[in-house]
């Protein structure tokens, strides 16, 4: 009986160790691939489209990046003008959209009575799933031909004031215009941008909460010391969500700048954007026509990449310098 034991013993403890050393052996293979299978398929999207945008890379050189002429009779594309605009309604739209978006997270999660935050909750959720060519659409109907007389009026509020004079300004004839897809793409990205920092902001641990309150700290004192310090890489990474989403939107911007190919500092004028004129004119286009617009779309690439490599570069700077690894 005495001989049997320690056998037995053996067989429960080496077995289900066995067992489990093969499964995490498993699961890190599988886990593996799938990380790299991501990397594999942003590069199969780079080669696959800097291939097909080629011709018009060879044909154009480095003006392809520093003209701003888009003549397609002549074979002579530029992408400046319409990364110029991509930037600028996406700056726009951050503007308007990120203060907006914090101050709703911050509503739900600190200030809302409980009653109120799931029908708030609902509704930004649903703004969240309307499809862009509604927002357009709305836009492009409802709202330029509104704000047309609106842009007249606040260009004569900056006429004397330097710069500003020059920033709001410009022939809002139909409303159509850098300003109105900057707004357009804003309201867009709201809820997007809402639900992530609201989320982000219902992690921050109850305990700095009651510690901050415990030290004498009103309200905005204990947002401020508490959850934003703990919630900035969180907000970062869902301002650069937003930010992917504004640059990359198509329909909406197409429906309201005006597809005019121009480098402006009037943001009241008509312009173009990099997603929207590739939408516009990619039906129609062949050769090293439709080799520029998707040229385009690889700028556009690697513009997005490049930000949100800066914005990484920040927070993990920020993790520095708070001592978190």
């Amino acid at each position: 009986m005495t001989d049997s034991m320690p056998h037995q013993v053996d067989i429960l403890l080496v077995d289900p160790d066995r067992h489990g050393v093969a499964s995490d052996r498993a699961f890190r293979y599988i886990s593996t691939a799938a990380g790299f299978s991501v990397l594999a398929l942003l590069a199969l999207v780079l080669i696959s489209t800097t291939g097909a945008a080629w011709p018009a890379f060879s044909g154009q050189g480095l003006g392809f990046l520093t003209s701003t002429t888009w003549d397609v009779p002549n074979n002579e594309f530029g992408a400046l003008a319409f990364a110029y605009g991509t930037l600028v309604v996406s700056l726009i739209a951050l503007v308007l959209a990120v203060p907006v978006s914090i101050g709703i997270s911050l509503y739900i999660t600190e200030v809302a009575p409980h009653r109120l935050r799931k029908p708030v909750i609902y509704s930004i959720d649903l703004l969240a799933t309307i499809p862009s060519v509604v927002y357009g659409l709305w836009g492009v109907r409802v709202f330029a031909p509104w704000i047309d007389t609106r842009y007249e009026t606040v260009a004569g509020w900056f006429d004397s004031i330097p710069v500003l004079n020059t920033l709001f300004n410009g022939r809002p004839v139909s409303g159509v215009s850098f300003m109105t897809a900057g707004i357009i793409v804003g309201i867009m990205i709201t809820p997007i941008i809402t639900s992530l920092t609201r989320e982000v902001f219902a992690t921050v641990p109850s305990s700095l909460r009651e510690g901050a309150y415990a030290l004498g700290a009103t309200r905005w004192e204990m947002i401020r010391g508490a959850v934003f310090p703990h919630s900035r890489g969180g907000i970062t990474a869902a301002v650069m969500i937003g930010l992917g989403r504004a640059m990359g939107e198509t329909i909406a911007v197409a429906l309201v700048i005006g597809s005019s190919s121009v480098v402006t500092a009037r943001l009241f004028n008509p312009g173009d954007a990099m997603a929207s004129i590739i939408a516009n004119q990619f039906g129609e286009s062949t050769g090293e026509y439709r080799a520029a617009l998707i040229g385009l779309g690889v700028v556009l690439f690697f513009i997005t990449f490049l930000i949100n490599g800066l914005a990484r570069v920040w927070i993990n700077n920020g993790r520095r310098k708070a001592g978190v690894t």
